[in-house]
Formats: structure tokens, C-alpha cells, sequence
């Protein structure tokens, strides 16, 4: 009876999800609201601790891009920090983040890259991250910033904190900027950042 439950769930929250992102990227549907994906979010991420889920390193690798993300907001009343209502993101921005492994065997070190496109204008942060595959969490630094002005690099420098890749391996991840990812699928992921928010990205075709 529980494994029927729990297959219920993990079917809703699977549909709307895959809905949001077929009908963001234009291929069919409507989008679900806002309040129903943050909904399905949440249920995937409670189903993945419920049944203790692991994903390794290599099903993240490549081009996503972002489609939702909730904010954080703070409360007094409640002590604490709750999610904000989340929106998708305008079709006029792109955003991408995009993983890639070291050559070295069975590694869990890589790079991110997050690029912003807005018109004319690239944005793009690269630097090392680490997985911890047991806990699903991706730590991250970002010290490389390029900008491009009609694909004409006008800024490329490094940035951030100013750690060096070696000390930042070397670093406890408490101490660095982590998605913790609760839903890995061949079209699309899901994560927690540190600061609470939800993000959720599609496969780039």
C-alpha cells in the first residue's frame, strides 16, 4: 500500500513538472501556476529524502537552463526564513548553468558556468565545484567573469572570494555556496541553494 502512495506522488509531482517545462519551452500545454510547481517541488524534494536518493555527478553534467526559481523571504513572526510565491523566468532573459567533470576518473571536481543573456549583453561566472554524491549537494565558487557586448568580450577577469582552486577543494563545504539537488532527470533538475530558495533548470536541446 505505501510503495502504491508513494508511486501516486512521485507521478503527480513528475507530471507537473514535466508539463511546466514542455510548455516553457514552447512545445505544448500551459504552464502550471507558480503556487502548483513550488508545490511539486516541494514533493520532490520530501520524496527524494524519504527514499534516501542519490544522484551521481555525471547526471548533471551539461547545458540547463533556467526555468523557475523561488526567492527567500524572513520572517519574524515565524523566527525563521520562508520561500517567496516564485516566478518563471522571462522568456527575454536567458539564463544557463552548465557542469563539466575534470578528466580525471571517477572525480567529482568539475567547473560551473552561469551565463546570463539579456539582448546584446553576456554574462558569464565560471570556477571549480565539488559534488558530494551521498548528500547530493554541488559545492561551487565562481573566479572568472567575462562580459560580451555583441559577442565582442569587453571584460574577462577573475573575481570572488579570491580562493585558489586547491584551497577551495580543500575547504569544508559549510563555508561554500551549494545547490543541494533533490530531482535529477534526463529533462530536467531541481535544487535547494543555501539560502533556501528552489531552482528549477531544463535540459538545453
Amino acid at each position: 500500500m505505501t510503495a502504491n502512495l508513494t508511486s501516486k506522488a512521485t507521478f503527480d509531482f513528475v507530471s507537473v513538472l514535466s508539463q511546466a517545462a514542455a510548455a516553457y519551452q514552447g512545445q505544448e500545454g500551459t504552464r502550471p501556476s507558480a503556487e502548483i510547481l513550488v508545490n511539486a517541488l516541494l514533493q520532490a524534494e520530501k520524496s527524494t529524502k524519504q527514499e534516501r536518493l542519490t544522484y551521481p555527478f555525471e547526471s548533471l553534467l551539461g547545458k540547463w537552463q533556467l526555468c523557475f526559481a523561488t526567492g527567500t523571504k524572513k520572517v519574524r513572526e515565524r523566527g525563521g526564513i520562508v520561500l517567496g510565491k516564485g516566478l518563471y523566468v522571462p522568456k527575454f532573459i536567458k539564463i544557463h548553468v552548465s557542469f563539466n567533470a575534470t578528466l580525471e576518473q571517477d572525480s567529482d571536481r568539475g567547473e560551473i558556468s552561469n551565463q546570463v543573456e539579456f539582448g546584446p549583453v553576456l554574462l558569464n561566472l565560471t570556477g571549480p565545484v565539488q559534488y558530494l554524491s551521498k548528500k547530493n549537494l554541488l559545492a561551487f565558487d565562481f573566479n572568472q567573469m567575462l562580459i560580451s557586448l555583441f559577442g565582442r568580450v569587453v571584460y574577462n577577469r577573475p573575481m570572488g572570494s579570491g580562493i585558489q582552486v586547491e584551497d577551495f577543494y580543500n575547504q569544508s563545504i559549510a563555508k561554500q555556496p551549494f545547490f543541494g539537488f533533490f530531482l535529477v532527470t534526463e529533462d530536467f533538475i531541481a535544487a535547494r541553494g543555501r539560502a533556501g530558495g528552489l531552482a528549477f533548470w531544463i535540459r538545453e536541446s
